[in-house]
């Protein structure tokens, strides 16, 4: 098998395509309101700490999986536990997970194509607060203009993965994410030059230690864990491309800087210009689509193109954000079809592209037509995002770490993180790694589901 399938060329490579899976929307709209809602630099220190000692071992813990089985994300299960039907389940919950996420995270990507069109085209020029929420109302109520920037969005997706794994997703991560800090970088210096921007850079740098109740420990470990992509089979996917020769536990800890430091550069582009125009900072998954085009809008007041230039640059950086999230999603399912069901990458990529894109027209719909139809109470979209998020990663990444921490040959774990070995730091680092896999990190991702279901 491994002859025949593709890997990734080298550890740039490998990051690069792992920080892609991680570098997503959420990093851009969610963890700057979060860093001032739950205690600024209190908050970045605890979700730091809970990124290295209890997300980036259920990142490993996925990580030694896929290479070691060096199979898609259900085929791994059935290697590494062949004889066990519970083992094997976990196995579809792996590839059914993403095709859920890809689903309706395509319907918001189809916005930030939609967004960077008019921002393109001086769309937010002197526009004031309620005509900006008019549009963003208007466009994803009505049914076919969404409709149609969810297909496109989702067609540029499949079409890097349909490009294989060297030539399309490699690639594709080699341009993007250093393309994408660049971006972030460009936006965040003109941020910062903002009149009233000092007020937003305390908002994210002063601890607030009176904001630190036991549910901001709960919001930044969920914000790590959903953050690295973990529970979803992407990890265990992009892990069996890797080689046997490169080191996993730099691969991991790579990514999860990668993560935080773009979260981070995010948080000092867009805060900093929410207070220069004084707007409130909670304005939660609305700040892309209808705070941030206000601020455009008022920074167009007295220089409208360079305000436009920015625009353009951060619909950009949401963008391909978006697209190096979900080409990550759509591969667990591509990668799926071809090694189990013995699919051409042309005709699994058209499986997942068609099933996916259905799905997610049932997600951009409930804005609209179908906001009447309920599913337990909550629109196609929110259900959708509360199942997957709530229920099915969390489980996905319980299950990941009880297979290596209980399941799995202690021997064949050891051997996965420190190559056989022969990584000398790794091998002196494995007690401690192993015990955060086997205890830890089960009891964090528990306190997650506890959480979410007391929430």
């Amino acid at each position: 098998m491994d002859k025949e399938r593709e890997s990734f060329a080298g550890r740039f490579s490998v990051i690069m395509a792992f920080a892609g899976s991680a570098i997503g929307l959420g990093n851009i709209w969610r963890f700057p309101y979060m860093v001032g809602q739950y205690g600024g630099a209190a908050f970045v220190l605890i979700y730091i700490i809970a990124s290295l000692f209890l997300s980036l071992p259920i990142f490993l813990s996925e990580s030694v999986i896929g290479r070691s089985a060096r199979s898609n994300a259900f085929g791994a299960m059935s290697v590494l536990a062949p004889k066990s039907r519970v083992w094997k389940s976990f196995g579809y919950l792996f590839i059914l997970t993403p095709m859920i996420v890809v689903s309706y995270y395509s319907v918001i990507g189809g916005w930030s194509l939609d967004y960077l069109c008019k921002a393109c085209t001086l769309g937010f020029v002197r526009t004031d607060a309620a005509n900006i929420n008019e549009i963003f109302g208007n466009f994803i109520s009505t049914p076919w203009k969404p409709l149609l920037f969810h297909v496109l969005f989702l067609s540029i997706s499949i079409l890097i993965v349909f490009l294989g794994v060297k030539t399309g997703i490699e690639k594709f991560s080699k341009i993007s994410i250093p393309l994408l800090f660049a971006m972030i970088v460009v936006i965040t210096v003109y941020s910062l030059s903002l009149p009233g921007a000092r007020e937003g850079v305390e908002y994210l740098v002063k601890p607030d230690f009176s904001k630190v109740t036991p549910a901001t420990f709960s919001y930044a470990l969920g914000q790590s864990f959903y953050s690295l992509s973990l529970g979803m089979g992407i990890i265990i996917t992009y892990s069996s491309y890797v080689s046997k020769k490169e080191n996993i536990l730099v691969t991991g800890f790579g990514t999860a800087v990668s993560d935080l430091l773009f979260a981070i550069l995010a948080s000092f582009a867009i805060m900093p210009a929410v207070f220069s125009v004084g707007i409130e900072p909670n304005a939660g998954p609305g700040l892309i689509f209808r705070t941030l085009p206000f601020i455009f809008s008022k920074m167009g007041e007295s220089l409208p193109y360079i305000s436009s230039l920015v625009a353009v640059i951060f619909f950009l950086t949401v963008l391909v954000a978006a697209l190096t999230s979900s080409i990550s999603l759509l591969e667990v399912g591509v990668a799926y079809l071809i090694e189990e069901k013995h699919l051409s990458r042309k005709t699994a990529c058209l499986v997942v592209y068609l099933s996916t894109g259905v799905l997610g027209m049932l997600s951009s719909l409930s804005f609209g037509p179908l906001s009447g139809v309920r599913i337990l109470g909550k629109p196609v979209f929110d259900f959708l995002d509360a199942f997957s998020s709530n229920i099915l990663m969390t489980a996905g990444a319980l299950a990941a770490v009880i297979f290596v921490g209980w399941k799995m040959n202690k021997k064949v774990v050891r051997d996965e993180l420190t190559n056989g070995g022969s990584l000398k730091m790794n091998s002196g680092l494995f007690g401690v790694v192993y015990f955060l896999i086997k205890y830890a990190a089960p009891l964090a991702v528990i306190a997650i589901l506890i959480s979410d279901f007391i929430g």
